[in-house]
């Protein structure tokens, strides 16, 4: 199964920072914070991996990352987005890549404690649909937020000021590759983006959406408040994981 990274947008909330480099640039902790979903794919066994970039600084990750083989990829292929369409904009892109098998998409600004090597292999099981990854958060109404009903996820609502429930959607989506047919059918938001939630509703509406519950703690790193928490939550780990 092939990976793809979604590292562009302009990083406005996260200005003065991403004045002069890319949001996905900025350190957390000790490495830059596009190292984390690099290496949380390498981990799961997707070694073939596609980043979508965007901005000014996007020549910036050929030079950091080069042809990836030193984070254990096979294979690390870019691309660029003009704009900021959206999320389900920016993984169009990566149609020709997927060349008609699965993938696992990552925002670039997700930071994770454990593998998900379990999750990626429930989904190659799976064969056919999508699988999402919950996670329960204090602020969910940040968020795409499911609705649940018994096992089942009836419905997403993105950044809901009355959470229907307490889970964030994490940024981390295993599709099928009728993943590009349904993008081609979405009309853009209010936001005038092409929203991943309406990708995951479309599945939903199919019945082949299935979810569970992300292993570990998680933050995104897209504001000031969450990069600091996501650089104390990797700075405690390395402690903990140091000889004593």
């Amino acid at each position: 199964m092939k990976g793809v990274i979604l590292a562009g947008g302009l990083g406005t909330r996260l200005y003065p920072l991403t004045k002069v480099t890319n949001k996905h640039l900025l350190p957390v902790y000790d490495r830059p914070m596009i190292y984390y979903p690099i290496q949380t794919l390498v981990e799961a066994g997707v070694d073939d991996v596609l980043l979508v970039t965007g901005g000014n600084k996007a020549g910036d990750f050929l030079q950091l990352l080069g042809n990836g083989k030193e984070h254990g990829l096979k294979r690390l292929s870019y691309t660029y987005q003009q704009g900021e369409g959206g999320i389900a904009d920016a993984l169009a892109l990566a149609e020709d890549f997927a060349d008609g098998g699965p993938i696992v998409v990552m925002l670039g600004d997700n930071v994770i404690e454990k593998s998900i090597a379990g999750p990626v292999a429930r989904f190659r099981e799976q064969g056919r649909g999508a699988r999402i990854l919950l996670k329960e958060v204090p602020d969910p109404q940040r968020f795409g937020v499911p609705t649940l009903k018994g096992s089942q996820v009836v419905r997403i609502d993105e950044k809901p000021a009355q959470p229907a429930s307490p889970y964030a959607v994490t940024g981390i989506y295993m599709y099928d590759a009728t993943v590009f047919d349904i993008i081609r059918t979405l009309t853009p938001s209010q936001r005038g983006e092409l929203e991943i939630t309406d990708v995951n509703n479309a599945y939903i509406a199919r019945g082949e959406l299935t979810w569970e519950v992300l292993d570990g703690w998680w933050t995104d790193a897209g504001t000031f408040e969450s990069l600091h928490l996501a650089s104390n939550l990797v700075a405690a780990m390395r402690l903990a994981a140091a000889p004593h």
